[in-house]
């Protein structure tokens, strides 16, 4: 897929700031910057975003990856993956987020929180009363309305690079393990053999 929306140029500052901390200039930027005030927003409103601390960092990690998959964002499955390795997560759980469902490496708690994130980004939303009180049990008050908030603005963020047109810039391929691709899944959420 190529950007629907051409690259608009940065200001010199910014684009360098974008290279000193992610080694390139995200697409998804240079698109928003035909807005300079909505890409502002957006970059203030993620960075803001990554800095709320209630909620374990390794569950919103697999939560935007789980998101991401769902709704097709390979950008920010490149770069989700890039972060984690940047933020000492555990790598081998984070390539798997793409197959959760068939993997054996995560804990109970991770997978919850994974339906979860697919749950609130099913268009209606399929939350159910036990699966957000199970977590709001296991996880607190604090860090439930935490992952909540994240993964409404995962949504935001993965579903506008899908629309534009953005995809993976191999922000990744810095890192040492794979991503795993997706099994196909049925619309019920169990995986086509």
């Amino acid at each position: 897929m190529a950007l629907r929306v051409p690259k608009a140029e940065l200001p010199v500052e910014l684009e360098e700031n974008m290279i000193k901390q992610l080694g390139a200039v995200p697409e998804n930027v240079e698109v928003l910057w035909h807005s300079p005030q909505v890409a502002q927003d957006s970059l203030q409103f993620g960075g803001r975003v990554g800095a709320w601390s209630a909620a374990d960092a390794s569950l919103k990690s697999f939560a935007h990856m789980a998101v991401a998959t769902q709704v097709g964002c390979s950008w920010c499955l490149d770069v989700g993956y890039f972060q984690a390795q940047n933020e000492n997560l555990d790598l081998a759980k984070a390539s798997q987020v793409p197959r959760w469902r068939e993997s054996e490496v995560f804990t109970p708690l991770e997978r919850d929180v994974m339906a979860y994130a697919e749950a609130m980004t099913n268009t209606p939303p399929t939350v159910t009363d036990e699966q957000h009180a199970s977590l709001l049990e296991r996880l607190g008050a604090a860090a439930m309305v935490e992952l909540t908030a994240f993964v409404a603005y995962v949504n935001l963020a993965t579903r506008a690079n899908v629309a534009n047109g953005v995809t993976s810039q191999g922000f990744s391929a810095a890192c040492e393990i794979p991503l795993a691709t997706r099994s196909a899944v049925t619309p019920g959420g169990a995986s086509a053999v």
